[in-house]
Parts: C-alpha cells; sequence; structure tokens
C-alpha cells in the first residue's frame, strides 16, 4: 500500500464519534506530520474523508463509506504507461493548486493525447470537486481558424454587433460560454500577437472583452492550453510567464515498448467493443504494430488501427474470410516495414509475445482496462455495412464491393490526419513565402471569407497563396502580366472580382507599388467554385484571314471550315483594285459584328495588311496578332488550336511554328529533349511562380535520380490548352503523376497543391517513384542476377509476354505487379533452362477452374519462351503466374 492507502486504511479502523488528529497518525504510523497533513487533505478533498471545524482538527470516515480507495482514472492511466507518471502528477497538481487550479500549457508532438489529457484533468477536477458536475468542458482548436486571425480572436472572446462587416449581432464567446469550467485551447501557438495578450490580460485579471466593445465581463473559467511548437519561439514571452506549469508529454518514440504493447491491445480491444465480435490478429501483425514508426504517435496508431480492422471487417462481411482476421500480409506497407526491425526488437519481442502464439483474439468479453474508451459516432463500421447494403442493392458483384469498399475505407482515414496534414503544410508554406508574405495571405483570405461568406479548401488556399507569392515577385521585379480574359471575367463573375480587387488593395498596401488590373482577374478564378468556372465559357479567339485577290481569302477559309466540320474560319477578300482602306472598313466591320475579348488572329498574305493588326488592337482596345505569308496549313492549325480555346499568344506561337520558326528561349510548357525521362507535371494559372515553387519543392523534399525523371512546370489557366499539351507529352514520354490546383478530366494520376505541400501524400509519392525506378531498373537486375541467360534479351521477352497478357485479357497491371511478375517468371527460366524441377503449386486444379481464361491466354503466350528458351512449363508454373496476375 502507498502512504494515502496506508492512512485510510487506519481511519477506517478508528471510531467515528472519536476522530483522530494528524499528530496521533503520524506517531502511530511513524510517517512525519506534514505528510500525514498533506494526505489527510488530499483525502478530504476526495470526498473519502471528513473534518471537524474545532482545534484540534480531527478526521473520521462515517460509517457507510466505502471500504477501499478507489482510484482516479489518471491513476489507472499510470499503471500500463510508466513513461506519463510526471505529466500525470502535474496534472493532479495544476487541478489541485487553491483556490480554483492552475492554468497550465501541454507541450507534446501530434497526436500524443493533450486532448485526451485535457478531458482527463476536467474529469479529475470534478472528481476532487474542484468543478462542479455538469460544470462546461470547451475543447477548440485555434487551428481550425488559422488562415482567419480576426475570426479566431472573436470566437474566444465574442464579438458586438457591427464590429466588422457580416456581424449582424452580438456573439457570445468561448471564454463566457466555459464560465465555471475548463476551456481546452488546442495549437494555442495559432492564436495570433494580439488574441495572445488578449488572453494573458485576461489570466492576470479574470476580465475580458468583446471585440469592439470597451465594457469588461468577467468569467470563472481553467484554461489548459497545448501546442505541438517550442513555446519560446511560437508563443510571446509576456503570454509563457502567466503559465506557471507547463506539461510534456513524451512522444510514442520515447515510450517503452511496454507501454505500446498495451495501448495497441487495448485499441484492438475497443475495435472488438463497437464491432461487438472477436477480432484476431496474427503474431507478425502485433509485432509489426510494435516496431512500426508511427511519427504522428497515438493518434496514428489508434487510426491505422482502426483501418486494418476496418478493411478485414469489410473481407468478412463480402464473404473473403470467415471471421474478421487480420494478417501481416494485409497490411500497408508502412506497418508492416516493423518486422523489418526483427534483430533490433527480436529480444522485446520474446519478452513480451510467445512465439507460440499464432493469433491474438480480441474479445469484447475480456476485460482490461482501455486507453481510451470514448465512443465514436458514425463509425467506419455503421459506413462500411450502409455502403454494402447499397452495393448489394445495385447488384454489384462481390469483387467489385470489396474494391470499392477498400477505397473508401481508405478514403475515410485519410481524414483522421487532416489537422496533421494541415499544420505540416502551414509549416512548408512558412518556408516558402515568408511568414510577412504567409499574413498577408491571411489577411486577403480572411476578406474573402468574410466578404463571400464561405471558407476556402485547403487546396485552393495552398493555390492562392503561392499563386500570391508570385504576384508579389512579378511586381518587384517590375514584370506585367496580361490576363486575355479579363473582360470576360469581369462580366462573368462581378462579384467575385469586386472581392480580387479588394485583395488587390491589400496586396498594393503591402507591397506599397499599384498592381494591374489584370492580377484582380486571376485572383477571381481563386474565388469561383470549382464546378461554376468553366474555361468552356470563355471567348475563344477569332482566326480571320485577309488576303489579295477575288476569292483567295474565303476560298481558305471555306477549305479549313470543310476540314473543320465548323463555320469559324472568316476570309476577307482584298481585289487589287480595291483600296487597303476599304478592306480596312471591312474588317473593323467583322470584328464589331465577331467581338472577342480573348483576341484576334489575322493571318494575311503580303503588303500593308500586315499593319492592319497594329490598328484594330488600338481601335478596339483588344489584343490582335499578325502573321503573313500564311497557306492553308497555317489557316488549319490556327483554327484548330482557337478551336480548343487556346490562348492568342499559343495559337500565335503554334502557328508560327509551322514555318519552323525557332524562339531563342524554349517555353516553359515545351517538354524536354530526353525523351526517356519521365515526366511529373506541376500547374498554376500562369505557369509560373506556383508551379516553380512546386517544383523547386518536390526536388527538394523528395529522393530521384535528375537523370531518370523530371518537374515541368506548366499552365493550366486555360483547360483545353493545358490538356492538349498534357497529350503532348503523353505521346513521346509518360507522365508520372500531376500536382495542380485545379482537377484535370484526363486519367492521369493527379494530386492537390496542398496534399502535396502538407506532406500528406508524401510516402504514396515517393512510393510511386521509387517503383517506377525499380522497374526501370529491372533490366539490369535481371543482368546481373541470372548468371546463365542474357538478363537483356530475357528482359525483353518477358515483357513482351506480359504485354500481350495485358492486352488479351484486357487488363492493366500496376508497377508493383509488373516487377513481381517479371522477378518471378525471369527467374523461373533460368532456373528451368539450368534443369531444376517445377515447384508444385498446391490446388492448382481450383485454380485453373476458376480462371479458366487467363489460364488459357497463359498457356498459349508461354509457348513462345518455351520454345526460345528450350524449356518445358507445367501447369504449376502456370498457376503461379495465375496467383501473381489474380493479386492473391
Amino acid at each position: 500500500m502507498n502512504r494515502k492507502e496506508t492512512i485510510y486504511t487506519y481511519l477506517l479502523e478508528q471510531s467515528e464519534d472519536i476522530g483522530v488528529d494528524a499528530q496521533c497518525v503520524s506517531a502511530i504510523l511513524n510517517i512525519s506530520r506534514a505528510n500525514v497533513s498533506h494526505e489527510l487533505n488530499n483525502l478530504c478533498k476526495e470526498g473519502k474523508v471528513y473534518k471537524s471545524s474545532g482545534r484540534p482538527v480531527l478526521f473520521f470516515i462515517k460509517k457507510n463509506q466505502n471500504t477501499t480507495v478507489k482510484e482516479c482514472k489518471l491513476d489507472e492511466l499510470v499503471k500500463n504507461n510508466i513513461s506519463l507518471k510526471t505529466a500525470v502528477e502535474q496534472v493532479k497538481a495544476a487541478i489541485l493548486y487553491p483556490p480554483k487550479g492552475m492554468n497550465c500549457l501541454i507541450l507534446g508532438d501530434t497526436g500524443v493525447g493533450k486532448s485526451m489529457f485535457a478531458s482527463l484533468m476536467y474529469e479529475y477536477a470534478k472528481e476532487m470537486k474542484v468543478k462542479e458536475d455538469g460544470s462546461p468542458f470547451i475543447a477548440f482548436n485555434c487551428a481550425d481558424y488559422s488562415n482567419n486571425p480576426q475570426l479566431l480572436t472573436s470566437q474566444l472572446f465574442g464579438v458586438k454587433k457591427g464590429t466588422y462587416t457580416g456581424a449582424e449581432s452580438d456573439k457570445i464567446g468561448l471564454i463566457e460560454k466555459a464560465n465555471g469550467g475548463i476551456l481546452f485551447l488546442d495549437e494555442i501557438h495559432r492564436l495570433p500577437p494580439e488574441g495572445q495578450e488578449s488572453l494573458f490580460t485576461f489570466l492576470d485579471t479574470g476580465l475580458f472583452r468583446r471585440m469592439g466593445e470597451y465594457e469588461n465581463r468577467k468569467s470563472d473559467v481553467l484554461i489548459i492550453s497545448a501546442t505541438t511548437e517550442n513555446p519560446n519561439s511560437a508563443l510571446l514571452k509576456t503570454f509563457t510567464r502567466r503559465i506557471p506549469m507547463i506539461i510534456t508529454i513524451p512522444t510514442l518514440k520515447d515510450r517503452t515498448l511496454e507501454e505500446r504493447f498495451f495501448i495497441i491491445k487495448s485499441f484492438f480491444r475497443q475495435e472488438s467493443i463497437r464491432l461487438n465480435r472477436d477480432i484476431h490478429a496474427s503474431l507478425n501483425t502485433i509485432r509489426s504494430f510494435l516496431s512500426y514508426d508511427c511519427p504522428n504517435n497515438i493518434g496514428q496508431l489508434k487510426s491505422d488501427v482502426q483501418l486494418v480492422c476496418a478493411k478485414a471487417y469489410s473481407e468478412f462481411l463480402t464473404n473473403i474470410k470467415s471471421d474478421v482476421r487480420i494478417n501481416s500480409s494485409s497490411l500497408p506497407n508502412y506497418i508492416k516495414d516493423g518486422l523489418y526491425k526483427e534483430k533490433e526488437h527480436r529480444v522485446i519481442w520474446n519478452k513480451l509475445i510467445s512465439e507460440d502464439i499464432e493469433y491474438f483474439r480480441f474479445s469484447s468479453s475480456v476485460d482490461f482496462t482501455s486507453y481510451d474508451d470514448n465512443k465514436e459516432k458514425n463509425s467506419i463500421y455503421e459506413i462500411i455495412e450502409q455502403k454494402l447494403e447499397e452495393l448489394k442493392l445495385k447488384g454489384v458483384s462481390e469483387i467489385n464491393i470489396e474494391n470499392i469498399l477498400e477505397k473508401d475505407i481508405t478514403k475515410y482515414f485519410q481524414k483522421c490526419i487532416t489537422g496533421v496534414s494541415d499544420d505540416i503544410n502551414r509549416k512548408n508554406l512558412l518556408n516558402i513565402l515568408g511568414k510577412d508574405i504567409l499574413n498577408c495571405v491571411d489577411e486577403i483570405n480572411y476578406t474573402i471569407c468574410n466578404e463571400l461568406k464561405t471558407t476556402l479548401s485547403d487546396n485552393i488556399y495552398t493555390a492562392l497563396a503561392l499563386h500570391i507569392n508570385t504576384l508579389i515577385k512579378r511586381i518587384g521585379n517590375n514584370k506585367i502580366i496580361v490576363n486575355p480574359e479579363l473582360s470576360k471575367l469581369k462580366l462573368l463573375y462581378p462579384v467575385e472580382f469586386k472581392v480580387a480587387l479588394k485583395a488587390k488593395k491589400i496586396i498594393e498596401d503591402f507591397v506599397h507599388h499599384e498592381i494591374p488590373e489584370d492580377e484582380a482577374g486571376y485572383l477571381t478564378i481563386f474565388l469561383v467554385p470549382e464546378d461554376q468556372y468553366h474555361h468552356k465559357f470563355l471567348e475563344k479567339v477569332k482566326i480571320i484571314i485577309i488576303a489579295h485577290g477575288e476569292s483567295t481569302a474565303t476560298s481558305m477559309s471555306d477549305v479549313a471550315n470543310k476540314l473543320l466540320g465548323e463555320t469559324y474560319v472568316i476570309g476577307i477578300n482584298a481585289p487589287l483594285e480595291i483600296s487597303p482602306s476599304k478592306v480596312l472598313d471591312d474588317l473593323r466591320k467583322v470584328v464589331q459584328e465577331n467581338f472577342s475579348s480573348s483576341g484576334y488572329l489575322l493571318l494575311v498574305d503580303m503588303g500593308s495588311l500586315t499593319t492592319f493588326g497594329e490598328l484594330i488592337e488600338k481601335e478596339f482596345n483588344i489584343p490582335v496578332k499578325v502573321i503573313s505569308l500564311v497557306s492553308t496549313l497555317h489557316v488549319l492549325e490556327a483554327a484548330r488550336k482557337a478551336l480548343l480555346g487556346f490562348s492568342l499568344d499559343d495559337i500565335y506561337k503554334e502557328v508560327i511554328s509551322v514555318n519552323s520558326y525557332r524562339e531563342l528561349n524554349r517555353n516553359i510548357n515545351e517538354p524536354p529533349n530526353d525523351k526517356n525521362k519521365i515526366i511529373i507535371i506541376t500547374a498554376c494559372l500562369t505557369g509560373e511562380g506556383g508551379s516553380v515553387a512546386l517544383k523547386s519543392f518536390i526536388n527538394n523534399n523528395f529522393k530521384f535520380d535528375k537523370d531518370v525523371f523530371e518537374v515541368i512546370p506548366l499552365n493550366c489557366l486555360d483547360m483545353n490548352y493545358f490538356k492538349e499539351q498534357l497529350k503532348k507529352i503523353q505521346k513521346e514520354k509518360e507522365i508520372l503523376f500531376i500536382v495542380t490546383s485545379f482537377p484535370v478530366d484526363l486519367d492521369i494520376k493527379q494530386y492537390t497543391m496542398f496534399d502535396v505541400i502538407s506532406m500528406k501524400v508524401a510516402k504514396e509519392l515517393q512510393e510511386i517513384i521509387d517503383t517506377k525506378t525499380t522497374l526501370l531498373k529491372m533490366r539490369l537486375v535481371l543482368k546481373e542476377n541470372i548468371d546463365n541467360l542474357d538478363g537483356d534479351v530475357l528482359y525483353t521477352d518477358v515483357t513482351r509476354f506480359f504485354n500481350k497478357i495485358t492486352t488479351n485479357l484486357s487488363i492493366s497491371l500496376t508497377d508493383e505487379n509488373l516487377i513481381g511478375l517479371i522477378l518471378h517468371l525471369a527467374f523461373t527460366i533460368s532456373r528451368l533452362k539450368k534443369g531444376d524441377p517445377s515447384i508444385e503449386y498446391p490446388y492448382k486444379e481450383k485454380l485453373i477452374n476458376k480462371h479458366k481464361e487467363i489460364y488459357q491466354v497463359v498457356k498459349e503466350q508461354i509457348v513462345f519462351l518455351c520454345n526460345k528458351y528450350y524449356i518445358n512449363t507445367t501447369d504449376d508454373e502456370i498457376c503461379y503466374i495465375i496467383n501473381i496476375l489474380v493479386g492473391n
């Protein structure tokens, strides 16, 4: 028994009528009087012991009192988490500090359990009668409003009606709502300096003011704050000086494997309770969870356990498995990597887990303390069940159902790390843009949200931030950019354009320099909902032919229009007897009747006609370009690009290239000369700043061979032109994936700017790059490791074989599957060539009957390899290939 329990047991043996004083207990139990007095007072606070009001103070227990000291949840937590002992002692001290507890700051990396600790502090405060039952506990994550510092401050302190646009009534803040209870402020470093100053004024005096109000208000609330940052750099010193208690929660790496084992069992146990059925996890599954790299700590560990349980449950529901069973082979690769630490963790594995255990069984009937017993509403299991019913009603096959469910499950758990991604995204943007520009972006974002009564998505916010950074650099370099769609944008989106002008003004104040209205046009695009902004609504460039002769121009236009199936090209004939001024008047009339703010490309044959472009440009204030010495080929190329929605500048360049004219500087949109490179595309509106910054970010944060891969930044303002450029690159090279601010309707892997900069998809992208690198090196792998055949020739033959298989079966293979198939078949051929026997495949008849079509195709195509290498392949060898093809 500990000291408190010893004292409590002694009091239980005494008569209620008599009572004892601290001095007496000290003498009998041989414990210092100070310690006895301390424990007796604690027992009184817990409601287990009573004391008299006179002198000396006598302590006693009522007869109906329970005879055991009930441990609080914090004590239960420490039993199996010894690393938390110091933190728990600090928590108790903070709550019991007279008269009403001590404000404190919890430090710790993302996912260590700071929110859980705050919740336990609230429960402990109620147990100790520091806070009343029913008193409020409000948790607020400052990161939710990190893009709107002013709105964040108003959430805490409240707002007086009319303080800013949109404040249509008085609003109560969280400090008022939490009166009498506890307010937990997570990610406190996101609170702007003025908000921190207001908060420490409240900590000093208990008084605060609503925004826009001069009247002081009072609230009795205990503040618990938390941050992942170094408080000395992320918080004002005047703020941290007012937080006397700083509690540090250790990371998962700093915890013992015994603790981690307990937490893992606790999480599996929770999932068993939620499912109300047993969960079986293999020995290697538990080993993987014990040793894999889990950078986001307890939060990620819980999410990963739920992920594998959800996948196992979906396999059970679709009759793939007879129970909810998890094998290491079905784990995501990053979890399975834990098994590779076998040598490092072998001793502790043997200490914690017997190798005789084949499967752990987690059952809702087994009782042990849970690390976190929060019940979640609308759990993933309910979502799986509902989705399954919907798919069955639609008549979807079980194989397709499983594929759909797996995607839905993965998407569900991506949401679990949103907060982590937001934080990383913010840090990376800070590195790219700098603090001042990011603050300017936040101010613009606040204006947008306030004016349009909307919230920008993470991706649009990230793309906007990169664009503004580019804009500011352009202004600094006196580089002017023209927006050919400006007039149309102003006409189609007047509300958004008005807000974009306000954003332009904020930037002008920031850089102390006037900005052209064209920039507001680009900003407008970020403000228009994605489903409303379509490039097809923008006017296309008009193509006009002017040529000497009675019908030269109209003949060329007729030919082009017939070939294209459109009446798009306009021809203006210039007979030799008619003056140039009359032809110019005809051109003016055509422009007036076919007006386009996107501009005009004039295709002329010679002479004074070449000067018409400059005159029309000045007169109508629209962009015009002129190309002389044209042919029908030029007309066709110009009309085709215009119909696709290309900009005037791009059409001009494409038509000029028909004559093999070369620009001195290669356009950013042109692919590199090396046709063997794998391409990664980054895209933003202008093809500058944002996409170039993304290119730099990818080059600096991902590992890949620059001789094999190239990152190309492109312009995606005009989606039709962008898609055309992608198709052009695809003809010569493979595009691995695209990173862009807007979705592209093409069958290419795509990722948003936010997902990349926040490193949310970092592992996935690196795996894609690494897998592609491995596939490209397969020829060398075979050459170095197969000693009885030419590796180059063998690689060519094997890949040719699988190309025919996929073509005949109309299937596609992932790079991972293709690597496995190439290695397997190449080494099988080498082995059979040496005269080694075939390896028997178990249940081959069953596999062949199940996949007769695949078996027949493989058997037919493998004849070529048998004949060339003088080998015989059995059904056993064919079954191994089928096994990999079907992914069993």
